[in-house]
């Protein structure tokens, strides 16, 4: 029995919307777009495609995840992010709208150097990040770390599909400590956990029970590793290279107070995302500290 792809769409998305999920038609329509193999376009270009018996269990199947508040991203496999489509699963976490703003804003900063010498994603994740400033940026070399290597596996498979996996090196380990003796960067970039631990309650389902805690929250505070970032990265940055974090809305105040209290930055601000929130923040290595660290 066969069944044409729009009308299963829509019956799908009156299951979702009466159970609560606000972007039910649309999210109907990816998932059948993703068992077909298709666009979601093609759902209305092809509108009488009937939908097989195979098609139809698979669809019926990834419905049922979703209902369960499976993160959408991972049960169709890909999301897109900036000019990419990574793949994606729940050995790592979903890229946002949020980080493709940290990522316009490196870019940004770059087009004021003269020249760009390599660049250091610490956390890469999927690898959202450090590809799309392989795939967009004209820096010399791409440095991507992570604590996990399921994550790392990830994105080097990303870095394959893109065709990207020779300007991108990827190396496991904690903060800093993949990095070799003598290497510095123009910019060091992450987005790093930044959740506090008891705010675990209010986030959704999807994010709380699916996504990898170790990607989402940093202590009692969130500022676990946003703080080890601001003082580990002065001696890998180049005279005036820059650090850029994505963080809280609610940090902006303790984040600017702690690079405040180092000598090790200058120009330090804080800029908003697409919806207004104070999210991206850039801070740029002290020129003489710099000179200093490389004359000892």
């Amino acid at each position: 029995m066969t069944e044409p792809a729009l009308e299963l769409t829509r019956k799908a998305a009156a299951v979702l919307a009466e159970r609560g999920f606000a972007n039910a038609r649309l999210e109907a329509e990816l998932l059948l777009a993703g068992v077909l193999g298709i666009r979601r376009l093609d759902l209305y270009l092809q509108h009488e495609r009937p939908v097989d018996g195979a098609e139809l269990e698979r669809y019926r199947a990834w419905l049922r995840r979703r209902l369960k508040h499976e993160p959408l991203q991972y049960i169709v496999g890909t999301t897109s992010f900036r000019k990419l489509e990574l793949h994606v699963d729940p050995r790592v976490l979903i890229p946002r709208p949020e980080t493709e703003v940290l990522v316009g804003e490196v870019l940004s900063w770059a087009t004021s150097r003269a020249s760009l010498g390599a660049v250091l994603d610490v956390g890469t994740g999927s690898g959202a990040i450090a590809l799309s400033l392989a795939r967009e940026g004209s820096f010399a070399r791409i440095v991507a770390t992570d604590v996990s290597q399921d994550a790392l596996d990830v994105a080097r498979d990303n870095a394959q599909r893109a065709g990207l996996n020779v300007g991108v090196e990827f190396r496991c380990g904690v903060y800093f400590e993949p990095l070799r003796e003598g290497e510095r960067f123009a910019a060091i970039v992450a987005n790093p956990p930044y959740v506090a631990d008891d705010e675990r309650a209010a986030l959704a389902p999807e994010v709380r029970e699916h996504e990898p805690a170790s990607a989402l929250f940093a202590g009692p505070d969130g500022l676990r590793d946003i703080e080890a970032l601001i003082a580990g990265a002065p001696p890998w940055l180049e005279a005036g290279g820059l650090l850029a974090l994505e963080i809280g809305e609610s940090q902006v105040e303790a984040v600017l107070a702690r690079v405040s209290a180092t000598s090790a930055y200058v120009n330090a601000r804080v800029v908003p995302d697409l919806s207004g929130r104070m999210r991206v923040l850039m801070a740029e290595a002290a020129v003489q500290e710099s000179e200093q660290r490389r004359v000892e």
